[in-house]
């Protein structure tokens, strides 16, 4: 059994993709169509652009979702999927993987949440830290006796946990974690507070989006990050996609679900920062990357 799981933000870099354009004439199909779909030149910026210019959120969220999905896609998929799923937006390349989505629907849900997401942080400045070295339950006390809005993020592995919130909120959750004994506190470089309350206006406005896309019942489940249960129905899929974007992503919850339900096998799309995390939840379990 082999589940096969996507990154999210984090996983970019100068150069990213140009392998598989280079080898794959359906790459190279599949990248002109995501310039025609997005109206700019991604491929360009993925290929040789700044690091500054793929770290603009309007070209990071498609340039990771495109670089995962299209090696899915042109790659020969053996052992066969038996699940799929994805870290925060990877959750959108997931749903190609499995087949709820198609390319396209995908592709424009993606650059509709990475605006909505930008127009969020706008409105209000935020940020994220990664808490390692604590239990969760731990940094979720603490978060509660904060007077800021700051919550728990990224459940990632054992001992590593993001929190995310106001900048006051975040910088005082931080201290406290400091100070209660956690190993380190890393600010993240990220460009606002990702899955909290902060994020309330642009899940309204993806919701739309989503709302009015055709999601198909899918060939295999789908972990998803709102409750690290697998999924087929589409309107529950939808459901849990809106929900994300203010809620934690229960990553680690769903690796653990996974390896419950008897997946033995985790193979990356597109990077290998999910593979770490696996094995740092559990040392036994196989992992590749694509």
């Amino acid at each position: 059994m082999a589940v096969y799981i996507f990154p999210g933000q984090g996983s970019q870099a100068v150069g990213m993709g140009k392998d598989t354009y280079d080898s794959s004439d359906q790459a190279k199909d599949l990248f002109d169509k995501a310039n025609e779909i997005l109206g700019f030149d991604i491929m360009s910026i993925m290929f040789e652009g700044s690091e500054e210019q793929l770290k603009e959120t309007k070209v990071t969220q498609p340039a990771i979702f495109i670089n995962s999905v299209v090696r899915f896609l042109t790659a020969t998929i053996d052992p066969a999927p038996t699940a799929v799923a994805g870290h925060s937006l990877g959750e959108l390349s997931a749903l190609v993987a499995n087949q709820c989505l198609d390319f396209n629907d995908a592709l424009l849900l993606v650059q509709e949440r990475a605006l909505a997401m930008q127009e969020a942080c706008d409105l209000t400045k935020g940020t994220m830290a990664a808490v390692l070295g604590m239990e969760d339950e731990d940094v979720e006390k603490l978060s509660k006796e904060i007077d800021e809005v700051v919550v728990a993020a990224n459940y990632n592995c054992p001992g590593q946990l993001v929190i995310s919130g106001s900048l006051e909120g975040v910088e005082k959750l931080s201290a406290a974690c400091a100070e209660a004994g956690a190993r380190r506190v890393v600010p993240l470089k990220v460009g606002g507070a990702f899955h909290s309350p902060l994020m309330q206006p642009a899940r309204e406005r993806l919701a739309k989006k989503i709302e009015s896309t055709q999601f198909n019942v899918p060939l295999y489940p789908i972990y998803q990050n709102f409750d690290a249960k697998a999924h087929k129905d589409p309107n529950q899929i939808k459901q849990n996609l809106i929900e994300q974007l203010t809620a934690p992503v229960k990553w680690r919850q769903s690796v653990m679900q996974m390896i419950a339900d008897g997946e033995q096998s985790f193979i990356e799309v597109g990077g290998r920062v999910l593979s770490s995390l696996v094995k740092k939840t559990d040392r036994s379990i196989e992992t590749m990357s694509i």
